[in-house]
């Protein structure tokens, strides 16, 4: 699922783990270079030249709980997505990830300054109302900053991020006109507000926490949530008729939750229009479809191990050692097989490969050093027993828990497994049921190791709840003043090059405290049917909340 227009959400999370690749029975799979961060591959035609109506059927990987993006269990990509076609997007993305105003909702935007703190203007368009009747203002904005700035520890907020940058939100010169003031310069601006939430159904803590739970209360964007259907683990979006902007070509998009493993069946199927192939056997069988095409991107898409402070994790020692008994180049081999194109390693938790500020970071706090991992553990007193795979302190045996989403795959946490098993650590693998994922286990700490998917963090400031020591997405919980002061001050450079140079200093000192593991640039790859148009893989752009996708017959 494409989650880039849910712009002003916290980081977006994906559960999927995916699955190591064999290449399998028949010819070899001719590899090329992965696709660059940014390029598209989405069958462009104008919309005047594809009929109207028809269904789009996607797969999502859970059935959606809460569809608040604000709220410290909205943070699911699928969910976002959902959330995103329904509410007001004030940015649409292009090729390389830059933003411009969606005229539907944003008349325009102007930024200033004013004694040292940056002002933001917004204009809405006069046209943008709400589902129940009443006009979109500038209280929306107001709202939507008291709520998620911190101040008020009843709304459970999954980032305060930005929001805290904020002095005050204001009346312009009419309703319909926001003024935004800064503290200090805020370099990601755009990312803040998008997509714009209904403020009379958030104004309140039980609202804002549980107003929006399997339901979405008042919509404002070119989609309204139709019916959801929990015994069919479908949910459906229909066109909003109250919607004054540019109407949808389809008549319904449908999500079905299903499982990693159900998805390529469905499409072979035909009971969905869309597949992922970044899995070997998943792209074998799915290039070799009929009625059928593939379709490839370089989407913003980090599969990443996230590390705990619990425990044996307390001693950066042993979280470094984790590091350096990972051989992450392996790991993205072993994605690679079967595929088109080799995976990207990464070394950095800001930036992909192939984009703009991106320098690998990982020095010797993240190469592959079983002896450096054995060393880090033996200064930490955790002494190697005779079987040379067993470690133990003071009668202890080092061991940690990696919590796996059930309905993924465990291929790649059987190999971190093996491969932490070399250094002396022990590794039990704990699967959980998928919709406990998040919301019980990661979101709370609940857990020594677990991986999934960062998608579509376009904006660095996205990433800061992620890597602050107090973040509220910083669910490992480790961090130091060090990093904070460098985010701190990246966040309010608006000079790209300085913030830049600021990031991959934050990202060199990620490294070396432990915090977590990106492994690799996850693939994206789709299948779609051929008369699809204006789908598939998006890489940085928008989707444009698929106003414009359609069929060409």
């Amino acid at each position: 699922m494409r989650s880039s227009t849910a712009l002003g959400a916290a980081v977006l999370l994906l559960a999927g783990t995916l699955t190591a690749g064999c290449g399998g029975a028949g010819t070899p799979v001719k590899q090329g270079e992965q696709p660059k961060t940014g390029s598209a591959d989405i069958n462009p035609k104008p919309r005047d030249t594809l009929r109207k109506g028809g269904t789009l059927r996607l797969s999502i990987q859970q059935w959606i709980t809460q569809y608040n993006v604000g709220q410290t269990d909205g943070t699911q990509g699928d969910g976002a997505s959902i959330l995103a076609l329904t509410q007001p997007a004030l940015w649409f993305l292009d090729d390389n990830g830059v933003p411009s105003a969606n005229p539907d909702v944003l008349a325009g935007a102007e930024v200033s300054t004013d004694g040292g703190t940056q002002v933001v203007t917004y204009r809405l368009n006069p046209r943008a109302t709400w589902s129940d009747g009443t006009p979109v203002t500038w209280q929306d904005f107001a709202t939507q900053w008291k709520t998620r700035n911190g101040t008020d520890e009843r709304f459970q907020v999954a980032s305060t991020t930005g929001y805290d940058a904020i002095a005050a939100v204001e009346r312009g010169a009419d309703d319909r006109t926001a003024k935004v003031t800064f503290k200090a310069p805020y370099a990601d601006w755009q990312a803040l507000f998008d997509p714009l939430l209904p403020g009379a159904a958030l104004d309140t803590p039980e609202e804002f926490n549980t107003g929006w739970i399997e339901k979405i209360p008042v919509w404002g964007g070119p989609w309204k949530l139709g019916t959801a259907d929990k015994t069919a683990q479908t949910i459906t979006v229909v066109p909003n008729e109250r919607y004054w902007g540019t109407k949808p070509l389809l008549d319904s998009v449908v999500f079905r939750a299903l499982d990693a493993a159900a998805i390529t069946d469905a499409y072979l199927n035909n009971e969905i229009d869309q597949a992922p192939g970044r899995e070997a056997d998943a792209y074998r069988r799915l290039a070799s479809a009929a009625n059928s095409v593939i379709r490839t991107g370089g989407r913003w898409d980090e599969t990443q191990l996230t590390v705990g402070h619990n425990g044996p994790l307390a001693d950066e020692r042993v979280r470094q050692a984790v590091a350096n008994a990972i051989d992450r180049a392996a790991l993205a081999a072993a994605q690679s097989a079967g595929l088109p194109f080799k995976v990207n390693t990464i070394g950095n938790h800001f930036f992909m490969p192939s984009q703009h500020g991106y320098r690998d970071n990982s020095g010797d706090a993240g190469r592959f050093d079983l002896a450096r991992a054995r060393q880090q553990l033996d200064q930490a007193g955790w002494a190697a027993g005779a079987d040379g795979r067993t470690r133990t302190k003071d009668g202890t045996t080092l061991k940690l828990v990696y919590v796996v989403n059930a309905r993924g795959s465990t291929d790649l946490p059987q190999l971190v497994q093996n491969m932490l098993a070399q250094a002396g650590i022990t590794v039990e693998l704990r699967k959980v049921p998928s919709n406990d994922f998040f919301a019980k286990y990661v979101n709370v700490g609940a857990f020594d190791l677990t991986s999934f998917r960062n998608v579509d963090n376009i904006f660095p400031s996205l990433l800061f709840p992620v890597y602050r020591s107090d973040g509220e997405q910083n669910y490992g919980k480790v961090g130091s003043p060090e990093i904070d002061k460098l985010l701190e001050q990246a966040g309010a450079e608006t000079d790209r090059t300085k913030a830049v140079d600021l990031l991959n200093q934050a990202d060199a000192l990620l490294w070396r405290a432990g915090h977590s593991v990106p492994l690799f640039q996850t693939p994206q790859i789709s299948a779609v049917r051929p008369g699809l148009a204006n789908f598939g893989a998006f890489g940085l752009r928008g989707d444009r909340q698929y106003v414009d996708v359609g069929w060409t017959a």
